[in-house]
């Protein structure tokens, strides 16, 4: 009775990870489609006229003196970030997600080149032509997004299966035992995602090669999934001295046959 409890509340468990991970996918696959639009608008924007005097979705070079720049390493709060003044004298603040390649070798009066686009400035370049993105920078690595959303949704579509299925099948063993096997094998699925968007990333491969390297993984992490997941069902995996079919020990042989073949 309480092993049964116990499944229930584990199969509870896992169905809200399951929900959140079927969340989360979701989200970030809404993301990775606004960051793929985002990104083509800014590869086709053409480089302005003349000075915007607005936000405008032309491209134009501004140079800057730096002013400070402060890498606040060790903060998880404070993003790394610079102060640019303007041939004029006007100041602009901007910070960046990461301190190299650029930011990190900024010192006070140096003169770097920043690309603005829709009012803000979504680059900068140093005088060795090294360019480094903004926060504000509309290449938002929608690989990260797609990796994302590769492994939050394997993982909780198969969770989800997974904590559903003991529940509408209670007191069965092998069946509780096949959907831990379709849970577990979730868990791989999502993590070979992960562990395929850290090789993409490394070796800056690009964006299809995600689903590529990826999608093989999947299959037979699914094949196997459905051959354990069959075992599970067929009594193959069970653990428990009570479920196996023991046979008897033969009985000896007559008496008789016992002595004459003594005697041959």
């Amino acid at each position: 009775m309480r092993s049964g409890r116990d499944e229930s509340a584990g199969s509870v468990v896992w169905l809200l990870l399951a929900l959140i991970a079927l969340g989360g996918g979701v989200a970030t696959a809404s993301e990775m489609r606004g960051a793929l639009e985002r990104e083509r608008e800014f590869r086709a924007a053409p480089v302005c006229a003349s000075v915007p005097v607005k936000a405008s979705g032309c491209l134009w070079e501004q140079d800057f003196t730096v002013r400070k720049a402060a890498l606040h390493r060790g903060s998880k709060r404070l993003a790394p970030e610079a102060e640019l003044l303007l041939p004029s004298g006007k100041s602009w603040q901007v910070t960046f997600r990461q301190t190299d390649p650029v930011v990190s070798g900024l010192e006070p009066g140096d003169k770097v080149v920043g690309l603005i686009w829709h009012g803000r400035v979504v680059e900068v370049r140093d005088t060795h032509g090294q360019r480094q993105e903004t926060s504000s920078g509309p290449l938002e690595w929608p690989e990260d997004r797609l990796g994302g959303t590769l492994a939050c949704l394997s993982f909780g579509l198969t969770a989800l299966v997974g904590s559903l299925w003991p529940l509408f099948a209670r007191g069965n063993r092998r069946q509780a035992k096949a959907a831990t096997v379709v849970r577990w094998h979730g868990v791989g699925l999502g993590g070979a995602a992960i562990l395929t968007l850290w090789a993409q990333a490394a070796n800056d491969w690009p964006m299809w090669s995600i689903p590529a390297i990826w999608g093989p993984i999947a299959l037979l992490l699914l094949a196997s999934m459905v051959a354990f997941a069959i075992a599970a069902l067929r009594g193959d995996l069970d653990d428990d001295p009570s479920t196996r079919q023991v046979h008897p020990p033969l009985p000896p042989p007559p008496t008789g046959l016992r002595d004459e073949s003594a005697h041959s």
